[in-house]
């Protein structure tokens, strides 16, 4: 669904009318993807107007979901826009390693592996 912002460099669509639609919507399910997620510092960005928006959406959702590929972990930006407790599924690659599987399982609802062909 688009509503209405400016396109970001990661082609999202943010700003104040993306945030003020988002908040009149109320979803059931939320896809989003991450520039970094951090034990500490949850999900992250480095664009301040895209984390805003984030915030938006995970507020609008009844769950969340977070598709993002082991590199993302213990990667951060500059502006959080949730905590990983926020998350309800966390789907990821089979690159993440265990002990960091372990610690992702600890923090947010459901961890998903997804087996990737190589």
């Amino acid at each position: 669904m688009l509503i209405g912002g400016e396109r970001t460099p990661s082609d999202a669509l943010v700003g104040p009318l993306a945030e003020a639609a988002l908040a009149t919507l109320r979803v059931d399910v939320a896809f989003l993807g991450a520039h970094g997620i951090s034990p500490n510092a949850g999900l992250t960005t480095p664009n301040l107007a895209e984390s805003a928006t984030d915030r938006a959406l995970v507020a609008s959702a009844a769950q969340v979901v977070v598709l993002a590929d082991h590199t993302k972990w213990r990667a951060t930006g500059l502006s959080r826009w949730a905590a990983l407790d926020d998350v309800d599924v966390l789907v990821t690659d089979d690159g993440l390693s265990e002990p960091d599987q372990a610690e992702a399982r600890e923090l947010v609802g459901r961890l998903v592996v997804a087996e990737v062909a190589r």
